[in-house]
């Protein structure tokens, strides 16, 4: 498995600045996110405090950040992550699709707003997974829950679905559902909590309740808690000094992540602090083993 010296976690402002600063520095970098980039960017309608960029609109700033990217020839890698394992000298990043691993690792995946239903926590690895196509296996011929956060998960209960007995998908957008008929749509129900139920895990609904033996809680980002063990987060935020360290060596972080200003300008400052950052820590860790 090839490992990068540089693997980015977020494609917004922050990731982006990154993933230039230290491509600029000739590192071998790993930028795993969206290819449409940030959402927030692109639905913003005008930005009046980018350096350079007066009036800009979320969706042309969007492009002018694409067209760098391509400029620079740095591709972005499209998957979610779900954890990130620091493993002494590298760290090991499970996505949905792949496993990657990285001597550094920058985060910069944004706010997660969603907070934990009650239970959620407790029972998470004990049928309750981040991951459908990760954790399907494990269904097979089972019955399985699956709370999508975005039109995207669509394709994961698509891809469950062909291996669980049942599976029933509940929409947390107001976008129109399309997906497998074989998948029993729940609109208008909404979780509450989670909790055990024998060999169940039993999700707890404004209206009543549903047992299956899985459940998977799919949202656009993993809360910083749950990504990294062992990280230190304050208010939900990352803590980290003014170089962008986190409390894991060689474990970087910037923009929304480490909280407020949720300003662009100030996320792209944060991201080239930590690409500078994360490559003086390759520089000595490389003169130690010299």
């Amino acid at each position: 498995m090839e490992r990068y010296d540089i693997a980015v976690i977020g494609t917004g402002p922050a990731g982006l600045e990154a993933a230039i600063t230290a491509k600029v520095r000739n590192k071998n970098i790993l930028l795993l996110g969206s290819e449409s980039l940030s959402v927030k960017v692109e639905k913003a309608h005008t930005i009046k405090n980018y350096l350079g960029l007066p009036e800009i609109s979320g969706e042309d700033m969007q492009k002018a950040f694409q067209r760098h990217l391509k400029d620079m020839e740095i591709a972005i890698t499209k998957d979610r992550v779900n954890t990130v394992y620091a493993m002494g000298d590298y760290f090991a990043i499970q996505g949905h699709k792949e496993r990657y691993e990285a001597s550094s690792v920058i985060l910069s995946c944004g706010m997660s707003v969603s907070k934990p239903f009650p239970g959620e926590l407790k029972n998470l690895g004990k049928s309750v997974s981040y991951c459908a196509t990760c954790d399907a296996a494990l269904y097979k011929g089972k019955s399985t829950i699956v709370i999508g956060y975005s039109k995207e998960e669509e394709k994961e209960a698509e891809f469950l679905v062909e291996v669980a007995e049942q599976v029933y998908y509940l929409p947390m957008y107001q976008d129109e559902v399309k997906i497998d008929s074989r998948i029993e749509v729940l609109s208008t129900r909404k979780p509450v909590a989670v909790e055990r139920n024998s060999q169940k895990i039993r999700l707890l609904l404004e209206d009543g309740d549903l047992d299956a033996d899985g459940l998977f809680i799919l949202r656009e980002s993993v809360a910083p808690s749950q990504l990294v063990p062992g990280l230190a987060i304050e208010n939900n935020q990352v803590v980290v000094d003014r170089s962008m360290r986190t409390n894991i060596d060689g474990l970087f972080a910037c923009g929304d992540i480490t909280g407020a200003p949720y300003q662009y300008i100030k996320a792209a400052g944060e991201g080239n602090v930590a690409a500078l950052s994360a490559i003086n820590y390759l520089t000595e860790k490389h003169r130690k083993i010299s």
